[in-house]
């Protein structure tokens, strides 16, 4: 129940909010389906009331309730160059969004048959009032009352001019509404609420009369533009709407929002990118929350914003993952159509159906919100991916120098894993007697230990090196899956010379000039040398697999008794049989020994249209 502190009278109750805040809309809920009330007063003006009862019929469609403002014709900046005045049309709207505190106590209130009172002042050009305030989460551990009196020393007494002409007027009207009902509720902002107050206990006399106001219409609101005018996250709306028709708690949703859109994304990142797509391990995901988290304490935010949470996502898990975050939290899932004018909202503008550009007033501000720019290589459209397929040069490819450090890099630390595979294998283990050696062999230190020796192990002298590396990410490879298989040969000597199979760039253009493709397996050969191409060599005709081919033909062009394979299960007796006709011996790498993010990375490399396009690849790639 209310207490007495938010009594303005023995009939009349009322309920700060803040507007926009789905918190706020369930404190709405549980006092309205808690307490008896005969009758809702709501600050909006009486011209609102027909339309925005029927727009909440359209919920969960999201509309809005327009009303044109008249022109204000300025002739003091008019010049004779000029052809006509240049005045912006501007209306004021009703965002009919479940998470408005003032739509939700509507809502009920006509569900239970509960009379409602527009009871705000006709104005016919409004004047918006918000201001910085605590963040909505905290009416979750203390109520109503408490949050209002927390936050009444800090606002400021309302301008005079309209604002105080319409705390006047509400105050006046629910005067005149207690003579009707035993029990009302106001449901208003919480800036707003101490002068409705004081204006009703002074009995200060209305001097400002209702304006003459063109009629409100409904409009339908283009899904995409629904940020620019929701109080929560399209995304964060759907969560209470689906609760409220499923009959689900939702008393914790803007904490539990974050975690669903979070999987929500993810879902849509791994269905869009499949085998490319990073692995969102629980691990990362903690790290995500507690970064998400302590980002938002820095900002003095309980709960994130969109700005938060998209920066986390890009640096914990990469531009991709990071527009996919974007694209999930901006959607909305309840869209329908009613036959409605669409709206295209924007930054307090909004264009009409006819392609008309106006600014807009909300009569329900919430806080003022920021809009911040975020570092994202956006995914190229449709139809320049066509443009750029068209202008490819098929006789001139070559590769990203950023990506062959990291897969030269790579092979490397394959070749020092192998070689220490191989030297390993050729460890003598002795009894201590002057020097511990190359270390201890606990293993057969405690076989023996009831004899009371102590056994040492002795690694031999570098077995010599390795020449050729073979990777193979996805084994066995199905050739549909990788019909692009080409030999590149180096362009200086800090490179391998590289046979690989992978899938086509040409699907997935990023840029002008710049192809995505994907490792299925590789063959490096380094120190460099020039060699037949691997896939039109007919020595290698007899190869069945694609793995096969690349296998014979590092076993052909190796100069050194062992070769190197990365890969997920060991090879088998045919593959060892391939490599002793020509001499080799395997050395297996298990894949598993690295980290899955780091290979999942690696296996992506982009192709670029010629060496020029160098010089701005940089502006269109971005990381999985």
């Amino acid at each position: 129940m209310l207490s007495d502190f938010l009594k303005i009278s023995d009939r009349i109750h009322v309920l700060p909010i803040i507007h926009g805040s789905g918190d706020f809309a369930i404190e709405v809920r549980r006092v309205m389906l808690g307490q008896e009330f005969d009758c809702l007063a709501v600050p909006l003006p009486p011209s609102f009331q027909h339309d925005v009862e029927r727009a909440i019929d359209y919920l969960p469609t999201i509309t809005a309730v327009l009303q044109q403002e008249t022109t204000n014709y300025r002739t003091d900046d008019w010049s004779p160059e000029q052809d006509s005045f240049d005045d912006e049309t501007v209306c004021s709207y009703v965002p009919v969004d479940p998470c408005q505190g003032v739509i939700a106590a509507l809502r009920i209130a006509i569900q239970e048959r509960m009379p409602r009172a527009f009871i705000d002042l006709e104005t016919d050009s409004f004047q918006e009032i918000s201001t910085i305030l605590p963040d909505p989460y905290a009416v979750k551990k203390v109520n109503a009352d408490k949050f209002a009196a927390a936050v009444l020393p800090a606002l400021r007494r309302l301008p005079d001019g309209q604002p105080q002409a319409r705390v006047i007027a509400m105050a006046n009207r629910l005067r005149e509404l207690e003579q009707q009902f035993e029990s009302i509720l106001l449901v208003c902002s919480v800036l707003e609420w101490p002068w409705i107050k004081e204006a009703y206990f002074d009995r200060t006399e209305q001097i400002v009369a209702d304006d003459e106001v063109y009629e409100t219409g409904i409009y339908g609101v283009d899904p995409i533009t629904l940020i620019f005018m929701l109080g929560e996250l399209p995304f964060v709306t759907g969560l209470y709407e689906l609760a409220r028709a499923e009959l689900d708690e939702d008393d914790n949703l803007s904490v539990d929002a974050v975690k669903a859109v979070m999987l929500a994304a993810r879902d849509r990142y791994q269905q869009e990118l499949g085998n490319r797509a990073r692995r969102i391990t629980p691990k990362l995901l903690k790290t995500y929350f507690k970064y998400v988290r302590n980002l938002s304490l820095v900002e003095h935010r309980m709960t994130p914003d969109m700005y938060t949470q998209v920066v986390a996502a890009q640096q914990i898990f990469g531009d991709e993952y990071a527009i996919h975050l974007a694209e999930t939290l901006r959607a909305y899932p309840y869209h329908r159509e009613f036959g409605l004018d669409m709206l295209r909202m924007g930054n307090d503008e909004a264009q009409l159906p006819d392609g008309t550009i106006t600014g807009m007033k909300c009569r329900l501000p919430g806080v003022p919100g920021s809009w911040r720019s975020c570092q994202l290589k956006p995914r190229p459209a449709k139809i320049d991916q066509d443009k750029w397929q068209s202008l490819w040069n098929p006789f001139r490819q070559c590769s990203w120098p950023e990506e062959d450090v990291a897969i030269e890099k790579f092979r490397t630390h394959v070749k020092d894993v192998a070689l220490g595979i191989l030297t390993s294998d050729f460890a003598q283990t002795e009894k201590f007697t002057t020097s511990i050696k190359d270390g201890l062999d606990i293993r057969e230190t405690v076989r023996n230990w009831h004899t009371g020796e102590i056994y040492v192990r002795n690694f031999p002298p570098s077995m010599g090196t390795l020449d050729c590396v073979l990777m193979f990410f996805d084994s066995p490879a199905d050739p549909r899956d990788y019909p692009w298989r080409t030999t590149w040969m180096a362009e200086h000597h800090d490179e391998s010379t590289l046979a690989l199979f992978a899938t086509s760039f040409h699907e997935e253009l990023v840029g002008p000039g710049i192809g995505l493709a994907t490792y299925g397996g590789a063959l490096f050969l380094f120190p460099p040398r020039p060699i037949p191409d691997v896939w039109t060599d007919p020595r290698l005709d007899f190869c069945d697999t694609l793995e096969e081919r690349l296998l014979a033909g590092g076993c052909i062009h190796s100069q050194e008794h062992h070769i190197a394979i990365l890969s997920d299960s060991p090879p088998g007796a045919a593959w060892r049989r391939l490599a002793k006709t020509y001499g080799k011996k395997l050395i297996h790498v298990p894949l598993s020994r690295f980290s899955q993010a780091t290979i999942q990375q690696l296996r992506l490399f982009h192709v670029l249209n010629g060496h020029e396009v160098r010089s701005y690849a940089a502006h269109f790639i971005r990381k999985a």
